[in-house]
């Protein structure tokens, strides 16, 4: 794609405002610098993401940090096996009128907001969880045979928690390749902790400030598409994205004994919209065979299975990915 000359005042910019609202972030969400960066990348790209970590790591501060940097509305809903879908979308009501009339009044649901955090997803049932599918993907709701259009911009920010899977339900595959990411939060390393424990344990808690509004923020979202892409990067994606599918002609040898499904073309349209986010977050104009290698996992780990063979063998999703980085892209560094 060849590159547009008027873009480089308006990249640097967003550069700038990108710099200051990670700084406000990571005021507040101490450390993590690969987690609010991948956040970052995916609202940036107009999508979803999937925090998947234990209890405990601020996944929560983080949405709601991420709702005052960005100047966003939010709602947070608490996912459990009896909430129904009217909880998330919203009823109608019956109202009696001054008049003694009678009439409809529709109230609306948490998902009427611009910032969602879905708190523990798969601990509701399918039929709650699909209310949220069409809000992903069309950014409205149909109730009554009514169509609803949702906040601007709007974006899912799920958790879930990896350790306890009693009385879960798992997220279908479908609902899943509606995230743009998954987002695997760790455990802090040493020295963060010991900046957690003095920063959050005082009188004073540390404050972060708007950065954006949401006029600019999707301004942003605009430019991340208007970013040009080199034809290497191209090839690279689609390299990775091919070459992960079990039965594909451009399948490696070993993916067919270590998956039972890959990633489709959402996946590729994903890698390439965050790799472009990623340059900007860093300060480039056009990504790089690094910015694809660093956002692959995120993008990727959450549109694969394992096969019986590969959990047998202990394999990991990020395992399987590290291999075919290995294949695929480290074969194009070297060229």
């Amino acid at each position: 794609m060849t590159s547009d000359e008027n873009l480089v005042p308006e990249v640097e910019q967003l550069g700038k405002t990108l710099t200051e609202a990670r700084t406000s972030i990571e005021r507040r969400f101490v450390g993590q610098h690969a987690v609010v960066e991948q956040v970052l990348a995916a609202i940036l790209s107009g999508g979803h993401a999937l925090l998947v970590g234990q209890p405990g790591l601020g996944k929560t501060m983080l949405v709601d940090t991420l709702s005052t940097v960005l100047g966003l509305g939010s709602q947070r809903i608490q996912f459990t096996p009896d909430l129904m879908p009217a909880d998330i979308l919203g009823s109608e009501v019956l109202d009696v009128l001054a008049d003694g009339s009678r009439a409809f009044r529709f109230i609306e649901g948490p998902v009427f907001t611009q910032l969602l955090m879905a708190d523990e997803i798969n601990r509701a049932s399918p039929r709650t969880q699909s209310a949220l599918l069409q809000a992903m993907q069309e950014r409205e709701v149909t109730i009554s045979g009514q169509h609803r259009p949702l906040g601007r911009p709007f974006h899912v920010l799920a958790t879930q928690n990896p350790i306890e899977q009693e009385g879960t339900y798992p997220l279908p595959e479908a609902q899943l390749d509606r995230f743009l990411l998954q987002i695997d939060v760790d455990y802090p390393d040493r020295e963060t902790e010991r900046d957690i424990l003095l920063t959050t344990t005082g009188i004073e808690d540390r404050q972060s400030h708007t950065a954006f509004t949401a006029e600019a923020l999707i301004a942003a979202q605009q430019l991340i598409r208007r970013m040009p892409v080199g034809e290497v990067v191209v090839e690279a994606i689609l390299d990775l994205v091919r070459a992960s599918r079990p039965g594909a002609a451009e399948a490696l040898p070993f993916i067919a004994e270590s998956l039972v499904w890959g990633p489709g073309p959402r996946a590729a349209q994903a890698l390439m919209l965050v790799t472009r986010a990623r340059a900007v977050l860093n300060g480039r104009f056009a990504p790089t065979l690094e910015d694809v290698e660093v956002m692959a996992a995120p993008v990727l780990r959450h549109r694969m299975a394992l096969s019986f063979a590969a959990l047998a063998r202990g394999e990991t999703v990020d395992q399987v990915i590290g291999r075919v980085l290995d294949a695929r892209l480290n074969r194009q560094q070297a060229a």
